[in-house]
């Protein structure tokens, strides 16, 4: 009886600094939670703002999640996790990333013609010998503008726009930079044409499904009561103003699609929904170079490829940029988002396995080395409190 009450002992005393170490551990966790909430709080003041999303990641997992604000200005309800929202061009990567695996399933090269991928002459007329290439789509380089509007392949096919000269920069394809919407709706087109499958659907079934992702491109495959209204600051009146085309579900649009040539109904620029916390999941795919628990959507060389700046100018690679200002001292790879008055930035950095996403359905906008404010200084809040 005395051994066993000397083995109970040493139990006790072993279990002890356990106990006192989780203990501790629960209570700092409290005390962080509570000085990242008030500080949230504090910039939703500052900037006026609707409602705010986050998710954190650290050691590539998401430790931390929280909204703040609300769902619905008008019915006070308030944001939640669940809720889903617009996320505008970081909806990019999830293009750039299907191209990615078409690639590697050897139905397209980078460097192939994209007149041959979507069925008309894609060239700039001052160079008209230099192929634009699928490649320099991805990376802005096309030379191609937006001045012609980028919701209609017309506006850029020399056959239903008689401007069509005017899509184009003066430079040549590859030898300049130029941030560019329509480079995506055409990606998401020939993603259409060599998949057969329609592009909302390719994007469902080769990516978020796999990861197991609640999102989308096509509004009415969604629910609708998760939707975050998204609200845009009018400057003038001083007022937030919704805005209902963000989540327009475009249905008679839809009913009469043609496989390879609407697919900018979808907006493969800047239509995914989805929450933050999924978001957040998908960005750990991207900080793992292409996988996501056990999961596989791209190789490593392939992520790389997307996470590779072209040059020091401007950052981009494939839907995924370079920032060195963003938190002082590291360098984030990611994307923002930023349309119908909803801000919204992912950022990672794969050696230190951290990363964030913040999204906003409306703020007062100013603006912060090139970065909406409430962006940054929420992403940088999070680092201080999670990551330092």
């Amino acid at each position: 009886m005395k051994l066993i009450h000397k083995f109970i002992t040493m139990k006790r005393k072993a279990v002890l600094p356990i106990l006192i170490f989780l203990l501790l551990s629960t209570v700092s966790a409290l005390a962080q939670s509570e000085k990242t909430e008030a500080g949230i709080k504090a910039i939703i003041q500052q900037f006026n703002a609707i409602g705010i999303s986050v998710a954190v990641v650290k050691n590539n997992k998401i430790i931390y999640t929280h909204s703040f604000g609300y769902k619905d200005l008008d019915k006070k309800q308030p944001l939640t996790g669940d809720c889903l929202f617009r996320i505008a061009s970081i909806s990019k990567s999830f293009s750039a990333t299907s191209i990615m695996q078409l690639v590697e399933k050897g139905k397209v090269s980078l460097d192939d013609d994209v007149s041959n991928l979507i069925g008309f002459t894609v060239r700039n007329p001052n160079f008209p010998q230099t192929v634009i290439t699928l490649r320099t789509l991805l990376q802005h380089r096309s030379s191609i503008n937006d001045s012609q509007g980028y919701f209609s392949l017309d506006s850029i096919n020399p056959a239903t726009n008689p401007n069509w000269a005017k899509s184009y920069n003066n430079y040549e394809p590859g030898k300049g930079y130029m941030y560019c919407n329509m480079n995506y709706n055409m990606t998401g087109t020939i993603i259409e044409n060599l998949s057969g499958e329609r592009f909302d659907k390719y994007v469902k079934n080769h990516i978020l499904d796999p990861l197991k992702l609640y999102g989308g491109y096509c509004v009415d495959s969604l629910d609708k009561n998760k939707f975050a209204t998204i609200y845009e600051f009018n400057a003038d009146s001083a007022k937030f103003i919704s805005s209902p085309n963000a989540y327009a579900p475009r249905r008679e649009e839809i009913a009469h699609y043609e496989m390879g040539k609407t697919t900018p109904i979808f907006s493969p620029t800047g239509g995914m929904k989805i929450s933050a916390t999924d978001l957040a999941k998908y960005m750990i795919m991207h900080s793992k170079f292409g996988r996501y628990k056990g999961t596989k959507i791209i190789s490593k060389h392939s992520a790389r490829e997307m996470q590779t700046k072209v040059s020091d100018e401007d950052g981009y690679g494939m839907a995924i940029e370079t920032q060195e200002n963003l938190i002082k001292g590291k360098t984030m790879k990611g994307h923002t988002g930023s349309a119908y008055g909803l801000y919204s930035g992912m950022f990672f950095n794969s050696k230190e396995k951290f990363g964030f996403v913040v999204i906003t359905n409306g703020c007062e906008i100013k603006f912060e080395d090139g970065f909406n404010a409430l962006i940054k200084n929420t992403i940088n809040l999070l680092y201080e409190n999670f990551i330092l």
